[in-house]
């Protein structure tokens, strides 16, 4: 019986990759620590994080009450701009249930949706994807998931 409690304790390291429980199936670098993504760390208190890693790419989605916050950090938007300045975004899908990208494991965005198109510090782009509110055009839902893709350092 000591066995089977051991192997069950360890189960979750067994079945993701570099026994990191926020690694999704098939990555091939391992994320460590705090996770930065696009240039900036995640928000403190994030929940629900998984990463996709690949061909020299990162996927990172996250939930997090604290959107604009990473925004403004990573660079993505700037301090003094309207969180949905189409200069820096565009309106995504607009459906009920978005899926992931392929490879990226964890929970569907929910539309509508926001893509942020930027450049890093670094000078490699970043692409952030965000749920919008349904109801109120100036804000996210609360709290907020989102995806981050960028390029590996």
């Amino acid at each position: 019986m000591l066995v089977g409690g051991t192997v069950w304790l360890f189960q979750d390291e067994l079945f993701h990759p570099f026994g990191d429980v926020r690694a999704c199936e098939g990555s091939d670098v391992q994320l460590t620590g705090v996770i930065r993504a696009g240039g900036a760390s995640i928000p403190a208190g994030a929940s629900e994080v998984h990463y996709f890693t690949g061909n020299g790419r990162a996927q990172v989605t996250f939930v997090s009450n604290q959107m604009p916050d990473y925004l403004h950090r990573a660079g993505v938007l700037p301090d003094d701009k309207p969180l949905f300045d189409e200069k820096y975004g565009t309106k995504g899908v607009a459906n009920d249930e978005i899926e992931l990208p392929d490879g990226l494991c964890g929970s569907s965005l929910r539309g509508p949706v926001w893509i942020y198109h930027s450049t890093s510090a670094t000078g490699s782009g970043v692409d952030v994807m965000v749920e919008r509110s349904p109801t109120a055009n100036d804000s996210f839902r609360f709290p907020t998931r989102a995806v981050v893709t960028y390029n590996l350092p």
